[in-house]
């Protein structure tokens, strides 16, 4: 129980400074959903990090990782490094755009309904990811108090939507880059102590089990690629990354931040795999009634001094928080901007915006605590959420802002085909052969841009991305 007074004086901290940037610096829609465009370096690296390694980073990424090793750990991981790489490419780019959201970029490339229906999957895809979060913080409640879980999703709900209901971007930056200090300070603290305990690093993974200690362990190149890839096209066309570089000063302050979140991104990466292949000795077995969904946690109960134990407890629920208000902040940002104030509330008043972000933000969560009750871990649906984000919205969104070759026809199947194909495979065919859908729908995605932009190249093209229009 004392784990949990920790957890909630950090909450408290964490909301008590949200309000208070809220009411001193949020005066309209703008500062609400971008920022007003003013953050500085520091806080954009840390927002960016924070926003990305959340729930599925402390909960589903360390399951693969404790049931197939540190080395399968490694491929899993690799797809955000990769992705925030050709990120950099992208992100003076979208800061260019000075857009709001993905649909209004896809708006000026293939019209309306390209923008429509990139809202829709982008909003199926973010709904998922922020039930992530809600479960992720839910078991943190479960394993510190043994409240059931259900009620500690809903309380772990509530917390996370007064943080993000206070003050939109301009709060989640600020308190995103709190947590991303408290979690590089926490896991950097716990690993020499953990390994301390088990004979040092080098001795840790000499001793692997046989099964956890090849590269593959018991799964195929295909399924392994299914763990990488998702993540990789989740990152790359992330619209919460976009509405971070469209929250920077300028441009070259968006390409800065997103060297600084590479180097963030790879220290959270190797000190998560470092403090659960540690959990693989000290935890050689999941005790009944648990998963290895919380394998972090029951580290850092049972084997780190409280205090220890207490702040990378704290981190945990910091980046899911940061996580889930920024999936939040995202998908009603898709339903005001994308749908509410261009097809019904045409003549919105920017104050009305406002007021609507904030219900939406309520709306999504509610939903979000109601698809919790239908995957059976965290994994799975995190899985599911990045394999219909990556492959929807991604390659389309690439196309539309490198290529002047693709039409708004190819754009628009291109999106239909990632999103139905994600769907038909996880959902309806249960991902057969253990292979996830991220292998098939991608490509699926990527031919039918291919393919039907070539059918229909004389149509005519939408307006460029930069204010002018294309010859």
């Amino acid at each position: 129980m004392s784990y949990l007074y920790v957890i909630l004086a950090y909450l408290v901290i964490l909301v008590v400074v949200g309000i208070f940037i809220g009411h001193r610096k949020v005066k309209n829609s703008d500062d609400f959903v971008v920022a007003g465009r003013s953050l500085p370096l520091v806080v954009l690296v840390g927002t960016l990090l924070a926003s990305w390694c959340g729930g599925g980073g402390v909960t589903g990424s360390p399951n693969v990782i404790y049931t197939y090793g540190p080395f399968v750990g490694i491929i899993h991981f690799m797809g955000p490094p990769l992705g925030i790489i050709a990120l950099y490419f992208v992100a003076g780019k979208v800061r260019q755009c000075a857009k709001y959201t993905i649909p209004e970029i896809f708006e000026a490339r293939y019209g309306k309904v390209g923008s429509f229906v990139s809202a829709v999957c982008i909003i199926l895809a973010y709904i998922g990811i922020a039930a992530t979060q809600f479960k992720a913080a839910g078991q943190i409640i479960n394993v510190t108090t043994g409240m059931d879980q259900g009620l500690a999703t809903v309380i772990a709900a509530v917390g996370i939507i007064v943080l993000t209901v206070s003050g939109g971007m301009m709060t989640v930056a600020y308190t995103d880059a709190m947590s991303a200090l408290l979690m590089v300070g926490g896991f950097l603290i716990a690993v020499p102590l953990l390994y301390n305990q088990i004979g040092g690093i080098s001795h840790a993974f000499a001793s692997l089990p046989a099964a956890k200690s090849s590269p593959t362990a018991t799964l195929n190149v295909i399924q392994l690629l299914g763990y990488m890839i998702p993540s990789f096209f989740l990152i790359l066309g992330d619209q919460n990354m976009m509405q971070r570089f469209s929250s920077a000063k300028s441009s070259k302050e968006a390409k800065k931040s997103n060297i600084g979140m590479f180097f963030g991104e790879m220290t959270v990466v190797t000190l998560t795999i470092l403090v659960v292949t540690a959990g693989i000795f000290l935890i050689p077995q999941i005790p009944e009634g648990k998963t290895a969904d919380t394998i972090i946690f029951q580290i850092a109960i049972g084997y780190l001094p409280f205090v220890v134990g207490g702040l990378l407890m704290a981190a945990c629920v910091a980046f899911v928080i940061t996580t889930a208000d920024s999936y939040l902040l995202s998908s009603a940002t898709n339903i005001t901007y994308d749908i509410w104030a261009k097809y019904i509330k045409k003549d919105a008043t920017d104050k009305e915006k406002l007021v609507f972000l904030r219900a939406m933000v309520v709306a999504v969560s509610v939903i979000g605590c109601a698809l919790c009750m239908l995957f059976p871990s965290v994994l799975a649906v995190q899985m599911y959420s990045y394999s219909m984000y990556g492959a929807a919205i991604t390659p389309a969104l690439l196309c539309a802002l490198f290529s002047k070759k693709v039409t708004p026809a190819g754009g628009i199947c291109g999106i239909l085909a990632g999103g139905i194909t994600t769907i038909v495979w996880d959902v309806v065919l249960q991902s057969p052969y253990g292979i996830k859908s991220a292998i098939i729908s991608v490509p699926v995605s990527v031919l039918a841009i291919i393919i039907v932009s070539a059918v229909t190249k004389g149509s005519k093209p939408i307006e460029d991305l930069y204010g002018q229009q294309e010859s």
